[in-house]
């Protein structure tokens, strides 16, 4: 399993059409057919701060899906929408390679 985590903020002047783009870019994001899972997240305490985890099978899906011309354009389409973006490539921790349900 391969995670891709993404952070971004929602630009103030682009705010009231970022929701409108980002249903439309994540149903772009998935089309490829390489993401296991997708999950967003915004903070509590926050309006305009985003973060999102894709999931892969494995390292080979993930190339796939990050060189895929409609993911590449997406990611480009966002600098319009989104500022401070920052993005993390996470593998299975060697101590503890599977989730734990308590």
């Amino acid at each position: 399993m391969v995670m891709y985590v993404m952070k971004w903020d929602i630009r103030q002047e682009r705010a009231a059409g970022y929701g409108k783009w980002a249903i439309v870019a994540l149903q772009r994001m998935l089309s490829t057919g390489d993401v296991t899972e997708f999950r967003a997240y915004r903070p509590v305490s926050g309006e305009r701060e985003v973060a999102v985890t894709y999931e892969f099978a494995d390292m080979a899906a993930f190339a796939r899906w990050h060189q895929h011309e409609t993911v590449q354009r997406t990611l480009q389409e966002a600098r319009e929408y989104c500022v401070r973006m920052a993005a993390e490539l996470w593998g299975p921790s060697p101590v503890v390679p599977r989730p734990v349900h308590p």
